[in-house]
């Protein structure tokens, strides 16, 4: 059986239940315009793997370029939450220190995503 996280925002308006694609395995950041400056650690979720708890009127969407990747993050506090990936549109990227328990410096150091050279921005 697949676990399921808890994931929520700073200001705790916003509450995720996530099940994870590959568990922590997929721990990575990546080097896109808009990534680089959040600087968030993201792991992977299938669509189906994100349900909103609490929040979902609380719930801002950010999205360029392409639009495929459309980011999602709360209102209040401005906290990311997750995205649903412009590498792979089938899965979400789901900000990994959001998650309950997870703590920054056991993932270090994190691999890198080419967002920068994505074949959709030639």
């Amino acid at each position: 059986m697949t676990e399921i996280h808890t994931a929520t925002c700073h200001c705790g308006a916003v509450e995720l239940r996530v099940r994870l694609s590959d568990g922590t395995a997929t721990a990575r950041r990546c080097d896109c315009s808009y990534c680089r400056r959040r600087s968030a650690a993201v792991v992977s979720a299938p669509l189906d793997g994100i349900e909103v708890v609490k929040g979902t009127e609380n719930l801002a969407l950010y999205s360029f370029g392409t639009h495929t990747a459309q980011h999602h993050f709360c209102k209040t506090c401005g906290i990311y939450m997750y995205h649903r990936r412009r590498s792979n549109p089938n899965e979400y990227g789901v900000n990994l220190y959001c998650i309950e328990g997870m703590e920054p410096k056991d993932f270090e150091p994190l691999g890198w995503n080419d967002g920068v050279n994505h074949p959709s921005d030639r």
